[in-house]
């Protein structure tokens, strides 16, 4: 299989065309092997319209999804972003190609260690992965310039808002354990939020002490 073939008509059939014209994501997308984050025997299916299974009971992320999150966060290369879940660590992969510096959290140790690796492997050393409860937030690098949830949450937690800087994008699927809604938090100059509603998404549990419990 041409996995840069199959990269390319990914970005352009599923990205593209769904109206992500974000320029700097696209070409961040068309950059990074996604088969890579993936198990072997799955490579294949790697750019694939739909989300994967990672192990744990986790997944990556539909291509789109990925992309439109991406998007919503504005980066423009020089800030400091933190992500809650690392999962395979593709998501991490395209934010440390457009941001300075990427924090992210993983609470499940076997697959912080293989994104880690991963992303050694591509030469991707602004990112730094911590093992721990990411409905905390990381409070000793913040304030962060955008922070990108990637796991349905029950509401928006006030720990990550308040490690937002002024200006800062929160990106976050919100809802019930079956359906979310893509919610965008913007924080002004006076400390204020505004939310913003993208589109109805469906996501893993966000678990941890201001997300959902564990089962």
């Amino acid at each position: 299989m041409n996995f840069d073939i199959a990269r390319k008509r990914m970005v352009e059939n599923q990205i593209i065309a769904r109206g992500v014209s974000d320029r700097r994501v696209i070409e961040a997308m068309l950059k990074i092997p996604r088969h890579l984050f993936v198990e072997e025997a799955m490579a294949a299916q790697a750019y694939n319209d739909n989300p994967l299974p990672i192990g744990e009971r986790q997944t990556i992320s539909q291509p789109y999804m990925v992309a439109l999150m991406t998007e919503l966060l504005q980066l423009n290369g020089k800030e400091k972003v933190l992500e809650i879940g690392t999962g395979s660590g593709y998501q991490a992969a395209i934010l440390a190609v457009l941001a300075e510096r990427v924090c992210t959290m993983e609470r499940i140790r076997p697959l912080a260690l293989k994104a880690r690796k991963v992303l050694d492997s591509l030469g991707l050393l602004n990112v730094n992965i911590k093992i721990d409860d990411g409905t905390c937030g990381w409070e000793a690098e913040a304030p962060f310039d955008a922070i990108l949830v990637t796991a349905g949450a029950p509401d928006i937690p006030a720990r990550l808002v308040g490690q937002l800087a002024v200006g800062g994008r929160l990106v976050i699927p919100v809802g019930d354990q079956q359906s979310q809604t893509l919610v965008r938090v913007v924080k002004s100059d006076e400390g204020t939020c505004t939310v913003e509603d993208s589109i109805g998404c469906r996501f893993v549990k966000l678990i941890g002490k201001f997300g959902w419990e564990s089962e």
